[in-house]
């Protein structure tokens, strides 16, 4: 058996559906403590899992019933419902209720699944093509985040980016900054404190404007922030403005310095501001 379990798995179930039909499982409604939320799925082809809802045997009995549903011949068979108490008799203490919807689905159904099951993805700015933005996008583009990635140089983006990731040459970089998405999160780190400075700007006068960049965050020591604070006081930013900026980012407590560490702590942070599944 060959599981495919990521966050951000609608893009390889559909893939996967175009070969072969599978049963999708969904989680239609829990009461008190479940191992994932309502809305949350996997596809269960013969061979292939995509996705997880939750594990343990919860999920080793909706695939049993899944499986058994897909070798189903009878027509018009397409869909049935299950209750799980989630105590002793399935070897989980969680001492909630899952209900399940089973479903069987085929290529045909494919273009309502992606309308149905792809959520909404929240929009993060990445400003900055250097180590730490590369081992960035390969740790976002696995959550449910729209990423778009900016920078003001030719050539360091990479040949192929995943599905939710869109690569924008912007020069002035700070430009890019007006096209943002509403609501989006800001992540700061480009080859220059120059071009930091400016975009950090660009950001603050958006939120003086329009109020819709929730999380702007800036990589760097505080000695940095410390220097870009000043300067922007001089530009007529109050306290309370600059106040919005977070600098160093990263969950605290985290000390390494390597790409990969700093891409997993600002991750984290950046789950922190939204709600997420």
């Amino acid at each position: 058996m060959v599981f495919c379990n990521t966050s951000h798995h609608t893009g390889p179930f559909l893939e996967r559906l175009a070969l072969e039909p599978a049963v999708l499982v969904q989680v239609q409604a829990t009461q008190g403590s479940a191992p994932r939320e309502t809305g949350t799925w996997m596809a269960v082809f013969a061979d292939v899992l995509v996705g997880t809802i939750g594990g343990g045997h919860l999920e080793y009995e909706a695939i049993a019933r899944a499986r058994a549903l897909l070798q189903l011949d009878a027509p018009g068979h397409r869909e049935e419902s299950m209750r799980f108490a989630l105590g002793p008799s399935l070897g989980q203490c969680c001492g909630g209720v899952v209900h399940l919807q089973l479903q069987r689905v085929s290529e045909a159904d494919a273009p309502g699944l992606a309308m149905r099951l792809q959520g909404t993805l929240q929009p993060v700015a990445l400003f900055g093509g250097g180590h730490v933005g590369h081992a960035l996008v390969r740790v976002l583009a696995s959550l449910p985040f729209a990423l778009t990635w900016i920078d003001s140089r030719d050539g360091v983006f990479p040949a192929s980016v995943p599905g939710n990731v869109v690569c924008e040459h912007s020069d002035p970089v700070h430009s890019a900054v007006r096209s943002l998405a509403p609501q989006s999160r800001v992540l700061i780190m480009s080859f220059s404190h120059a071009e930091d400075l400016d975009v950090v700007e660009a950001c603050l006068q958006r939120q003086r404007d329009r109020a819709d960049l929730p999380y702007v965050g800036l990589i760097g020591s505080r000695t940095k922030w410390a220097t870009f604070r000043h300067r922007l006081e001089a530009k007529g930013f109050t306290p309370g403005e600059l106040a919005h900026v977070t600098s160093p980012i990263g969950v605290p407590g985290i000390s390494g310095k390597e790409p990969e560490v700093i891409a997993v702590a600002v991750a984290a942070q950046l789950l922190q501001t939204v709600n997420v599944k």
